[in-house]
């Protein structure tokens, strides 16, 4: 190769590429779990920065790649966005006599942490303690009372917590 040439991007070079760039997505993945733990201003500010660099990376640098060499590309089982689970909001529940608003908070409450976790786990988890309690209360129901908590800022959600395996809570900074 002669001074001022540029080398074309052979297969070979295109696979060495590829894992540095899964070693950065992995890499921008960690830095976002770590800004998870940062107070709700940080952690907005960065986390936003954190997955536009995401994006870009996405966008910008893997396509020219998968355009050259398609068969590179990972397969996908589903490109399909994710689904709402429940649109049940708090001021439509209509818990039973002689349940009240207090029961369903003393089921949450104990379960959330001061670290992030999935709805869907705290909902799993709270469905176990109304079996216990003898409780009838649904997963859209309790799903409904964490937004409400969250809309309030009683408790601190990211995501929308209408998909409950792609969002998460946990008690306020």
């Amino acid at each position: 190769m002669r001074d001022g040439e540029e080398a074309a991007m052979n297969r070979d070079r295109a696979e060495r590429l590829i894992l540095y760039l899964e070693d950065a997505e992995a890499a921008l993945q960690r830095a976002l779990r770590a800004a998870s733990g940062f107070a709700k201003e940080e952690r907005l500010k960065f986390s936003e920065s954190l997955y536009e660099a995401i994006a870009a990376l996405n966008s910008d640098v893997w396509k020219p790649i998968y355009d050259a060499y398609p068969d590179l590309a990972p397969e996908y089982e589903s490109l399909e966005p994710p689904t709402i689970d429940s649109e049940l909001s708090w001021d439509e529940v209509s818990l039973e006599t002689p349940l009240t608003e207090k029961d369903v908070d003393d089921i949450l409450f104990p379960l959330l942490k001061s670290h992030w976790q999935k709805v869907a786990l705290v909902l799993v988890k709270a469905r176990d303690s109304c079996n216990l309690e003898g409780l009838s209360i649904s997963y859209e129901v309790l799903a409904a009372r964490l937004r409400d908590l969250a809309d309030r800022n009683e408790i601190e959600g990211i995501g929308d917590l209408r998909i409950w395996r792609f969002s998460e809570v946990r008690l306020k900074d």
